[in-house]
């Protein structure tokens, strides 16, 4: 083989490879497999008000897949935490590794002033385009405007999860989970449970309780989260979500 043809091949198998850690939405959850996921989270006791959820689902390379709420209307639940939630996608894909989950309620103590990441919430902003673009009668339903496109932004408080897939000892980030519309405590809870039921919650290791990225209540810890209450402190703990 001519060093010509070697050097196609070589080229071939890589944008093989990089198609297959890039596989897009093909491997994530659909939007009815979010939505059921999400509102048997949001309907168990997870420490919060008891409120209507948003949740979006982002790829590897933060496109929008899906977008779901648990509410019959738009208006059920925090109008704002529709963003919010992709926010929090786009910023636990955009952080993690295949060797390090991060969630977003690990980067809230070092992204405060003083902190060694502070001003990190302030990089990656959202794409006002995408995040108001089409029609609001459309969203959180399969055919939500956000479908499909880059949204950015980073958020640093609890809602945020990476979603992996386990095949032998290797760990593929195939993109993430963001869920808001209660307290940032219990956005975590209901991200952990939503992620569990999904099936893509085994993580390679992370800065949270037993190695995970659970959130973190201890304050001298630099991965640390404010509690919201205690009741959702202790929810985390007996689901393992720290």
């Amino acid at each position: 083989m001519s060093t010509h043809f070697k050097s196609l091949a070589t080229f071939g198998a890589f944008a093989i490879a990089s198609n297959l850690a890039f596989a897009g939405c093909d491997e994530l959850p659909n939007q009815a497999q979010l939505k059921n996921a999400l509102d048997a989270a949001q309907s168990q006791n997870n420490g919060g008000f008891g409120l209507d959820m948003w949740a979006t689902i982002v790829d590897r390379d933060g496109i929008v897949c899906a977008v779901a709420m648990t509410g019959n209307d738009r208006g059920d639940q925090w109008p704002g935490s529709r963003v919010i939630s992709a926010q929090k996608a786009n910023t636990a894909n955009a952080f993690s590794l295949p060797g390090l989950a991060l969630s977003t309620a690990n980067l809230y103590t070092a992204t405060q002033p003083g902190g060694s990441l502070y001003g990190l919430q302030h990089s990656n902003p959202v794409d006002t385009a995408a995040a108001y673009a089409g029609p609001s009668s459309n969203y959180g339903l399969e055919n939500d405007p956000l479908v499909g496109k880059k949204i950015g932004g980073v958020n640093v408080f609890g809602g945020g999860l990476a979603l992996y897939k386990k095949e032998g000892d290797q760990f593929t980030v195939l993109g993430a989970l963001g869920v808001s519309g209660d307290s940032s405590c219990a956005d975590h809870n209901i991200a952990w449970r939503t992620r569990e039921a999904l099936e893509l919650n085994l993580v390679p290791g992370g800065v949270g309780p037993n190695n995970t990225d659970g959130i973190v209540y201890k304050k001298s810890s630099g991965w640390a989260h404010p509690s919201c209450s205690k009741e959702a402190e202790m929810v985390a703990k007996t689901i393992g979500a720290g």
